[in-house]
């Protein structure tokens, strides 16, 4: 026989099977960042910060200041040592929350400061050039997904305990 289209009796007192009562529904709670991924997003406003500043001391080198070369390879110690600083921090981040993309972009941006780094420091302008325009909009992209996004700590929600 076929399933009758009869609707189902409400019991009085109970709620329709197919809607939750609204006394036994979880509170709405807005997903908040926790210390963890507030640690992140401060040491990527930082590790931008740097990076942006990196142009501006290698425009200064090659206007005719050759002040500006160590400035330019102090900018790279100080963006690089950020770097590592953002991808533990990540990684942090990740044991606590379960967040994997904070820990997969930073290493994408890491790596390529990395090979910029020593391009850099071999010459290899061919290389260091537009890497180092490449890494500075990936930074950017990060650095923006990171502080639109909440990043969340430990807790009952985050790894569905």
């Amino acid at each position: 026989m076929a399933a009758s289209a009869v609707p189902e009796r409400a019991v009085p007192g109970r709620a329709a099977p197919d809607r939750i009562a609204p006394e036994h529904a979880a509170p709405d709670r807005p997903a908040r960042t926790g210390r963890a991924g507030q640690v992140v997003r401060a040491l990527a406003a930082l590790h931008t910060a740097a990076g942006y500043g990196q142009p501006v001391f290698a425009g200064v080198y090659l206007s005719g200041a050759y002040d500006g070369l160590g400035w330019h390879l102090a900018g790279a110690n100080a963006v690089t040592s950020l770097g590592y600083l953002q991808l533990i921090a990540a990684v942090v981040l990740w044991f606590r929350s379960r967040l994997g993309w904070p820990v997969a972009g930073t290493a994408l941006v890491v790596v390529a400061e990395t090979v910029q780094y020593f391009a850099g420091l071999d010459g290899a302008l061919w290389l260091h050039l537009p890497l180092g325009v490449a890494t500075i909009a990936g930074l950017t992209v990060l650095t923006v997904g990171l502080l639109r996004v909440p990043l969340p700590g430990r807790g009952p929600g985050v790894r569905g305990e």
